[in-house]
């Protein structure tokens, strides 16, 4: 009775070494890249200061969509 569950609690290497298996290969760790914030921060100033509109722009765009998500609120649920 016990002899089941010594074998669902065993471990992998345990279970390996049991059944005649070697050792699991270790896999090697992934690095992620690193990011240059100074380098970013940079490219991003000067592309605002070559094109000064891109704010405007911006805050244009989630204008718009404010007032149309309050339009469509409204029309939906009848409001006014």
């Amino acid at each position: 009775m016990y002899e089941n569950t010594l074998i669902l609690i065993m471990g992998e290497s345990k279970r390996r070494k049991q059944l005649g298996i070697p050792p699991r290969e270790k896999t090697e760790e992934i690095k992620l890249p690193q990011l240059d914030k100074k380098a970013i921060q940079q490219k991003v100033r000067t592309t605002l200061y070559k094109y000064p509109i891109i704010p405007f722009l911006f805050y244009g765009a989630a204008i718009l969509i404010l007032i149309g998500g309050l339009f469509y609120f409204f029309k939906t649920f009848n409001i006014v």
